[in-house]
C-alpha cells in the first residue's frame, strides 16, 4: 500500500516505484481526495481515498484542532488498512501519509517512508519512530535517522533514453538549443513572470520550453517560445532540454542532475517554504552541480545573464559529466522487498 499526496512531487515519485515493482508485487494507493487521486487514476493505480489534515504554518487557532481531527483520519485509514490487509504501507512524505503509517503501525504492518529532501520534512519527522526505514535521497539525511538508509531519488523509467531530435519534432522546437524552464509548482509565479519578460530576447538564439503550470498560459506568440501547462510525459521535455530553469525541489533536481542537464536554480525561500529547496541548492552548489539564483536577486537581467552562461560553463558541465546522481529505484526497491521477506 503506498501513501503520500499533497502535491505531485508527493505522488509521481510513488508512481515510479509503483512502476518499478510491476509483475513482483500488488500495488495499491490511500491518499486524500487530491492530486494523488487524479494521479492514481490516469496511471491505472487501485485508489482508496482516506482523509488527512495539515499543518498550516502560522495558523496557530487552526492547527489546535489538528490532534483531534487526526484521532478521525487514523481510524478512517484504519479501516481501509483492515479491508485490505497490506503487507507494507510505504510512504513519500507530506500530511496525507500520516493517517495511514500510523494505522499500520498499530497493526503491526511494517512501514517504510521515503524524504526526498536534505532535510526531512515535518510528516516524515512524525512518522520516522514508526517506520522500519527511513529511505532518503541525500546520503547525510540517513545519518539524521537511526533507521535512515540512503537510496537515491524514485525517478520514472520513461525519463532516461529519449531521442532528442523525435522530442523536439513532437514538442514542435527547431534544432537551435532548448531552455527547459519548470514553472508548473505552486510558488512559480515569480519565475513565470520573468520567462514571459525575457522570452523575446531569449528566443533569438534559444528555444524556451516553458511548463508554466494549469491556467498560466500568456498567449504570447515568439518564435520559438513554446508553452505548456502540464507535461504528461515528462521524458520528452528532458530529451529536448540543453539547459534548464527551475525551483530546486528534490525530485526535479535529482531528475535534472541525473539526465546531466545543466540547471540554474531559484529555490522558493518566501514564507510558504520551510527552507528545504534552499538546502538542496546549497548541497548541489557545494558539489559544483548546478548555478544558483537567489529569488531576491531575481530580476530579467539577472535571468538572461544566469540561463544563458549555462551553456559556457565547462567546470559545471565536467561535474555533471562525473555525477554520480542516480535513479534509486533499484535500491528502493530492493529495501522493499527485503523488508517484505522478513515480515
Amino acid at each position: 500500500m503506498f501513501c503520500g499526496g499533497g502535491s505531485a512531487g508527493h505522488v509521481i515519485p510513488n508512481i515510479a516505484i509503483i512502476e518499478a515493482l510491476k509483475g513482483i508485487t500488488d500495488n495499491l494507493y490511500i491518499g486524500t481526495d487530491g492530486i494523488e487521486k487524479s494521479i492514481c487514476q490516469s496511471n491505472g493505480v487501485s485508489f482508496f481515498e482516506c482523509p488527512a489534515v495539515k499543518l498550516v504554518r502560522g495558523k496557530i487557532f487552526y492547527n489546535l484542532a489538528l490532534p483531534f481531527k487526526l484521532f478521525k483520519c487514523i481510524g478512517a485509514a484504519g479501516k481501509i488498512l483492515d479491508d485490505v490487509k497490506p503487507d507494507l504501507v510505504f510512504c513519500k512524505g507530506g500530511y496525507a501519509c500520516v493517517p495511514a503509517a500510523v494505522a499500520a503501525k498499530k497493526r503491526g504492518i511494517p512501514v517504510i517512508t521515503h524524504e526526498s529532501d536534505l532535510t526531512a520534512g515535518l510528516a516524515n519527522r512524525f512518522i520516522a519512530g514508526k517506520c522500519k526505514k527511513v529511505l532518503t535521497s541525500f546520503p547525510s539525511t540517513a545519518r539524521t535517522f537511526g533507521n535512515g538508509i540512503f537510496t537515491g531519488s524514485p525517478m520514472r523509467k520513461n525519463l532516461f533514453n529519449r531521442n532528442s531530435a523525435e522530442a523536439r519534432a513532437a514538442l514542435g522546437l527547431d534544432m537551435r538549443p532548448t531552455i527547459l524552464v519548470l514553472g508548473g509548482g505552486s510558488g512559480s509565479e515569480i519565475i513565470n513572470r520573468h520567462v514571459a519578460n525575457v522570452a523575446p530576447i531569449l528566443c533569438k538564439n534559444y528555444n524556451i520550453l516553458h511548463i508554466c503550470g494549469k491556467g498560466r498560459k500568456t498567449g504570447a506568440e515568439i518564435y520559438g517560445y513554446k508553452q505548456i501547462e502540464f507535461a504528461n510525459d515528462m521524458g520528452l521535455c528532458y530529451a529536448c532540454a540543453d539547459a534548464a530553469v527551475s525551483r530546486c525541489g528534490s525530485n526535479a533536481a535529482h531528475e535534472l542532475i541525473a539526465l546531466k542537464i545543466p540547471t540554474l536554480f531559484i529555490p522558493l525561500e518566501n514564507k510558504r517554504s520551510r527552507g528545504d529547496q534552499v538546502k538542496n541548492a546549497e548541497y548541489f552548489t557545494d558539489s559544483g552541480l548546478c548555478r544558483v539564483l537567489h529569488e531576491n536577486d531575481l530580476t530579467d537581467a539577472a535571468l538572461i545573464d544566469g540561463a544563458t552562461a549555462l551553456f559556457s560553463d565547462k567546470k559545471l558541465k565536467s561535474a555533471l559529466a562525473e555525477s554520480t546522481v542516480k535513479c534509486g529505484n533499484e535500491r528502493i526497491v530492493k529495501e522493499i522487498l527485503s523488508t517484505l521477506k522478513a515480515k
